[in-house]
């Protein structure tokens, strides 16, 4: 009998739940989308942000016209499959040449396709720098069908941005939104249009998912363009949608989509965008006709991990190691030194390297900035005033190169940089040690140390020399704090 009221008590519960919820959660959801200015029903939203938004989403393709010499352009093939079927015959090459003469370069076009969206009513469209890339002709569909030539307005390599413009007015435009108001989890809205003029129907295309991360970051692709603070999705983003609006259920850009994570080049459920707040700055002095100038301390810095917070003595890895700094640059000036931990730039925390360098990136360079530190795990604050990022910062603050060579310690094997092996291994001019062998299982492999490090310092003793290497070694004791050109590491005693 107990057990019988049991089950009618644990049943009647379950089926007003579901008609408190069933009651509930509509007024729920309706208080949240009038406090957030959304429609009634998700559906409805999407609907509403492909309507107005996809008006002003428009399709680019360009042209881009090579010349090709007669040399490289023509090959003369014998020989058979012992050889690859293709033999460059140097007789054969002069005889044409001297009975011909010598052929004209030959023209080749390459096309490519793209998205954008026009953020000015004036004409002013927004895009990836790669889209628009060495260009010759750019032609822009809009969703209506009409088509227009376009011109490059700015571009800026470095945050794969570009704004293009398109003659007339009175054009559908959409405006950037806040993405610092981004929330993980939030919907957002994929929109692009890479087939406008080719298909007959040139509306975009429209996709929804959901922001799966924030400040992500893939690195530098190259010496001149970085992805260092992204919005990750699974908004379906394809190949020809790069250059769309991500959207929010407002209908206000938040990012500009860039890039898809794939191993076979379809959607994979990974997409980025640049996010619109990182666009507003660089867009203004691209629509002006401004050269984008990004600040700069000079510094190289690293992430904290568990040793190496534990090895300064703090209690979380919240904090930016610097790892180098550059000679005669901002943070030189200042006084910072290799080893120093950035809490704060002007109040603000800077957990981890993404922030500082979207922070730093962001200020105008001649803007004085207050650096809260710990040096020697006592408090520090400095003042630095931002520089104006070199336009070849790969070749800044490098030393020259020496020679000799040492035995193991602590695992690792290391040799000095000479001219010859730097440009046989890739290393640089390093004028230091550099990493040849890591044994298994020592101190040095399980610190993280790799085959092709260049050791700088030792217990903040700088490494100029293998000489210098041997003398600091030898005195070592305990563990050791080990800086290299890719950060700074903890090697255990053995």
């Amino acid at each position: 009998m107990r057990n019988k009221i049991r089950y009618l008590l644990i049943v009647s519960g379950l089926i007003a739940g579901v008609i408190v919820g069933g009651i509930l959660s509509p007024v729920f959801y309706s208080a949240y989308a009038q406090e957030g200015g959304y429609p009634d029903s998700f559906e409805k939203a999407v609907e509403l942000v492909a309507e107005t938004v996809g008006k002003a989403v428009v399709s680019i393709s360009i042209e881009h016209t090579e010349k090709v010499g007669a040399s490289s352009a023509r090959r003369y093939q014998f020989g058979g499959p012992q050889d690859g079927g293709q033999l460059e015959d140097e007789f054969f090459r002069r005889f044409f040449e001297d009975f011909f003469g010598e052929l004209p370069q030959r023209e080749y076009k390459q096309l490519g396709l793209g998205s954008g969206v026009i953020i000015d009513a004036r004409g002013y469209i927004l895009t990836n720098e790669h889209v628009v890339a060495e260009a010759d002709k750019i032609t822009v569909t809009l969703p209506d069908g009409r088509e227009f030539k376009a011109e490059i307005k700015g571009v800026d390599k470095r945050s794969d941005l570009a704004v293009i413009k398109i003659e007339g007015g009175n054009f559908p435009a959409v405006r950037l939104g806040d993405s610092d108001n981004l929330r993980i989890g939030q919907w957002v809205v994929a929109i692009g249009n890479p087939f406008g003029f080719a298909i007959h129907n040139p509306e975009p295309t429209v996709t929804a998912g959901v922001v799966s991360a924030l400040h992500r970051s893939l690195g530098r692709i190259s010496s001149d363009r970085d992805y260092g603070d992204l919005i990750q999705t699974d908004a379906a983003i394809n190949p020809g949608n790069s250059g769309g609006p991500l959207v929010n259920l407002k209908g206000e850009i938040v990012g500009i989509n860039v890039a898809i994570f794939s191993t076979s080049g379809g959607y994979q459920g990974v997409g980025f965008a640049v996010p619109s707040n990182s666009a507003k700055r660089i867009v203004l002095r691209l629509i002006e006709g401004k050269k984008v100038i990004y600040g700069w301390l000079g510094i190289s810095i690293q992430n904290l991990d568990d040793k190496l917070a534990a090895y300064f003595g703090l209690a979380d890895k919240k904090g930016v190691l610097v790892s180098q700094v550059l000679e005669d640059s901002p943070a030189a000036k200042a006084g910072i030194k290799n080893g120093d931990i950035i809490l704060k730039l002007d109040a603000k925390e800077t957990n981890n390297a993404n922030v500082l360098l979207k922070i730093v990136g962001n200020s105008e360079p001649g803007n004085k900035i207050k650096l809260d530190m710990l040096r020697d795990k006592k408090p520090l604050s400095l003042n630095a005033v931002i520089g104006s990022r070199p336009e070849n910062i790969d070749e800044a603050g490098k030393p020259a190169a020496r020679e000799t060579s040492s035995d193991y310690w602590r695992g690792i094997k290391v040799e000095a940089i000479t001219p010859d092996s730097a440009g046989k291994s890739r290393l640089g001019d390093y004028a230091r040690a550099a990493v040849v062998d890591v044994q298994p299982d020592s101190p040095a492999e399980e610190a993280g140390i790799v085959s092709g490090d260049v050791i700088l310092e030792i217990n903040r003793i700088y490494i100029d020399n293998i000489i210098t290497y041997k003398k600091v070694i030898q005195a070592a004791k305990g563990d050791c704090l080990v800086r290299t050109v890719r950060g700074f590491f903890v090697i255990k005693s053995e």
